[in-house]
């Protein structure tokens, strides 16, 4: 696949040093929009070009996929007659994307570019939420009426579907915009064209609001596996549809966003390496703080026992074991949950039911790491027996006990720090594994020095 990327790559670049915008639009059109997305994307000085020789309805395909700063890259160089056709062509659900991500001035310049209807349109989804399923939705859908024919409704396809996002789903509304039911779009080519629509709806609507958020839109998409939803008003009045390939989007960025915040940084706003170094670093410098000043606890932690390390110095030997345990059980029960929160498989009303599966998994994890501690130190024992001295047995037994109360409390504590901060309102990703690392470091040296002081009262302290 790469070498066949690098082919195509290698053939634009000798066409466009040596052959001519014919030349390069007959091999462009000759490319999957995909590898024309890829050559934009490894030709960023060209893909203006590439834009200008390709008709509008490829050039469409390829610009709605790109990302927003690629986007902007692109329209600041290409010339006003194109960009006048691609905000004349673009879907009313991309338009709006594209509008949301510009600066108001620009946004200013291209609205004015748009027909007086579609100008309305744009500036309705633009007055939705950010993050609602408002922003998502296109106007470009086939309604008809409960009340017509078969052979209406067909008709009125083939007249109006050419316009539409898409055609597999019909919808039926009343007099008044009311929607009150879908078709599949098989339904209606198989029926007889002297049924009435009222007599093959089977009454199963499921449809959106347009307030509603984008993420739980992900998950009604998910559970009920459609390519397109409907979108209602408070009074459910139909007013646009949102199709997959819009979700799948909104998916993906809410994934990345949340694998960012699973790391310890702060969501980017861009690509990578299209994020400058200074915003990198302000993403980035809070949580480090944060966790700085959080891990700065575990100094006063170990201040508190400072005359138990004195007098068993042994036991700091063992300190990076504890505090790696803790905040690893911590960091994969943390992102276990995020992660099937993120995709519906646990609420919040299943609180007991995890807490009760991280105890027991708590448990059992210590527990086999205890045994793998006691083995490890008894055969160091074995082989050096003045390493533990004579009282190996209950050091061993203060780092197993610790072991397992240290897990216990890791995976307690990363699997419930996500509901919390849903219950809370805040997003669950924002318990990330590095702060649930750190909380855990700073108890589980608590618990491990209050494990050695029971174990070894007496005997070494």
């Amino acid at each position: 696949m790469e070498q066949q990327l690098q082919s195509i790559i290698e053939k634009t670049e000798h066409l466009i040093e040596y052959g001519t915008d014919r030349d390069l639009l007959h091999f462009l059109e000759d490319q999957n929009i995909s590898d024309v997305k890829e050559l934009v994307d490894e030709l960023p000085d060209h893909a203006p070009r590439f834009f200008e020789v390709l008709p509008i309805g490829r050039s469409v395909h390829v610009f709605r996929i790109l990302d927003f700063p690629t986007q902007a890259r692109i329209l600041k160089k290409l010339s006003g007659h194109k960009i006048s056709e691609l905000i004349n062509e673009l879907p009313p659900d991309d338009l709006t994307s594209l509008f949301s991500e510009l600066s108001g001035d620009a946004v200013k310049k291209l609205i004015i570019l748009l027909p007086e209807e579609e100008r309305k349109e744009a500036l309705k989804l633009l007055g939705y939420k950010e993050d609602s399923v408002g922003r998502l939705m296109t106007p470009d859908y086939v309604a008809v009426k409960k009340h017509w024919k078969i052979s209406r409704v067909l008709d009125h396809i083939r007249r109006y579907g050419v316009n539409s996002e898409t055609i597999n789903v019909i919808y039926v509304i009343d007099e008044n915009g009311v929607l009150l039911d879908d078709l599949q779009i098989r339904k209606v080519l198989l029926a007889d064209p002297d049924t009435f629509v009222e007599d093959i709806v089977d009454n199963r609507l499921v449809s959106l609001n347009a307030n509603t958020n984008q993420e739980e839109a992900v998950q009604v998409f998910r559970m009920n596996n459609r390519v397109a939803l409907p979108v209602t008003d408070d009074k459910n009045i139909l007013l646009g549809i949102v199709t997959v390939d819009d979700i799948l989007w909104v998916a993906n960025e809410e994934f990345t966003e949340d694998i960012q915040k699973i790391g310890g940084t702060e969501a980017l706003d861009e690509p990578y390496l299209d994020t400058p170094i200074f915003s990198l670093f302000k993403k980035r410098v809070g949580w480090l703080a944060v966790l700085m000043l959080g891990e700065m606890l575990t100094a006063t932690a170990m201040g508190f026992f400072e005359d138990q390390i004195q007098k068993a110095v042994v036991l700091s030997l063992f300190i990076p074991l504890i505090i790696s345990c803790g905040g690893n059980s911590g960091s994969q029960a943390s992102t276990l949950i995020i992660q099937a929160m993120a995709l519906g498989e646990v609420t919040l009303k299943d609180w007991w039911r995890v807490m009760r599966r991280e105890i027991v998994s708590g448990l059992l994890l210590g527990t086999s790491l205890a045994v793998i501690g006691f083995a490890r130190i008894y055969i160091w024992h074995l082989v050096d027996p003045t390493i533990y001295g004579d009282h190996w047995l209950l050091l061993s037994m203060a780092i197993s006990t610790s072991l397992i109360f240290v897990v216990l409390w890791g995976s307690f504590a990363g699997s419930m720090l996500p509901m919390l901060l849903k219950r809370l309102g805040a997003d669950p990703a924002t318990s990330s594994a590095p702060f649930v690392a750190t909380l855990v470091d700073v108890t589980g040296l608590i618990i491990y020095f209050s494990c050695a002081v029971l174990f070894l009262r007496g005997v070494l302290l």
